[in-house]
């Protein structure tokens, strides 16, 4: 009887002929016939994972060092679209502050680049601060603008290029 045919009868897939209920007194069974034993291939026995203690996680991580930045490497933009974005990013990952002017573009693609910067800010630590109603100041996580710095900017004679 091939194999497939048993499985098949075992399964109730298959009818039953009867033909072979000599080698079955139940279908539960295996048959008694003796088999030479072999020996089972070893495995290796499974290493426990690591374990963390709990409180060792449940640790704030802690806060990076705040510097005062220097207000030379401050950079400003002003993007026209939201493909100016990489611009902005870049220069926020090398750890510069960067100052976004906003007012030349259009509401759609500065809300865009707004929700790209509050993402980028988000993920890196780092701050994000309104100065005017279009102009947003990015702090990277290791810089702290002063509050005076802040002023000079909102009344625009911070790098005034006018």
């Amino acid at each position: 009887m091939s194999t497939m045919r048993k499985i098949g009868e075992y399964l109730g897939l298959v009818e039953d002929t009867g033909r072979y209920a000599d080698e079955y007194d139940d279908y539960d069974e295996a048959p008694a016939a003796p088999r030479a034993a072999q020996p089972a291939p070893r495995q290796a026995a499974p290493r426990p994972a690591p374990v963390a203690d709990i409180t060792e996680r449940r640790r704030p991580t802690p806060a990076p060092q705040q510097t005062v930045a220097e207000l030379s490497r401050i950079t400003t933009l002003h993007p026209r679209t939201y493909n100016e974005a990489r611009t902005i990013g870049e220069n926020f990952r090398d750890g510069v502050p960067v100052i976004m002017n906003l007012s030349e573009m259009d509401d759609s693609d500065a809300k865009r680049l707004v929700d790209f910067s509050a993402g980028l800010v988000f993920a890196t630590r780092g701050n994000i601060e309104r100065i005017t109603n279009k102009v947003f100041l990015l702090s990277p996580p290791n810089v702290t603008v002063a509050a005076e710095d802040k002023a000079r900017i909102a009344e625009g004679g911070f790098f005034n290029q006018s």
